[in-house]
């Protein structure tokens, strides 16, 4: 597949007429718990000939090329992946730690030497918990609940305990997450529903597994209430970024 991908990305290149800096994998495959069929989530962030970003008309800065069963593939214009990164959007940081890269560049390697200097811990924290909440709410509150959602809620929930400890943005593989900050006595429920999710092609509904949901009762409430009480950060500035974008034309 990896073949497969670096072709379909010489296509978007010659096509678009882009130059591809960074392109990853974002999904399940880089978090370490895909199924044996789950797609491949391609994102990619590109540049353009300089003069696209002196005229007036401007056009969109996404390429969403491809999305069927087997590739889900997009990227973002680096104009607007700089912009996000000046409001430290969780995306930015995942994407330039993936553990599994298809393609980069000398230029990516200068962005990615800024990336985590934009990084602020608050902003993360209310990404990832809003991620956690939100799935927690919709897939898993019921008695027969969809057993792959636990990872969608216990990913960002380790995340956000990883930024209250460490300061710096987590990692995408939740294995590292798990390993570090997920309670031991849980661990066991764990393990069985990554073996379910990892080698079953859809694991599909089941019975709650009630230890779990406690615990993510609990510790929701908990980031939530630590949240709360975190100062403001200060604005950062936009001169490195603009440094960056402008030596990339």
């Amino acid at each position: 597949m990896r073949e497969t991908i670096l072709e379909k990305l010489n296509e978007i290149e010659k096509r678009e007429n882009i130059k591809i800096l960074h392109c990853i994998e974002s999904g399940s495959r880089a978090w370490g718990f895909a199924s044996p069929d789950s797609d491949y989530d391609v994102r990619f962030i590109y540049v353009r000939p300089k003069e696209f970003y002196l005229r007036l008309d401007k056009t969109r800065d996404v390429i969403e090329w491809q999305l069927d069963d087997t590739l889900d593939i997009n990227g973002w214009d680096v104009q607007k992946a700089l912009t996000l990164l000046h409001k430290s959007n969780p995306t930015l940081f995942e994407w330039n730690s993936s553990p599994i890269v298809y393609k980069t560049t000398d230029e990516w390697q200068k962005i990615s030497m800024t990336i985590n200097r934009y990084f602020m811990a608050k902003s993360g924290l209310y990404h990832y918990l809003s991620t956690a909440k939100s799935n927690y709410r919709e897939y898993l509150k019921g008695e027969t609940v969809r057993l792959k959602k636990y990872f969608y809620v216990l990913r960002p929930l380790l995340a956000c305990k990883w930024i209250l400890a460490e300061g710096t943005p987590p990692p995408m593989l939740f294995r590292t997450l798990m390993d570090k900050y997920l309670d031991e006595d849980l661990k066991p429920d764990v393990e069985k529903l990554l073996d379910m999710k990892m080698n079953m092609p859809e694991i599909g509904e089941g019975k709650r597994f009630e230890r779990v949901n406690d615990y993510l009762d609990r510790n929701i409430e908990e980031i939530e209430a630590i949240i709360a009480g975190l100062s403001s950060e200060g604005a950062l500035d936009w001169d490195e970024l603009n440094e960056v974008f402008l030596s990339l034309l």
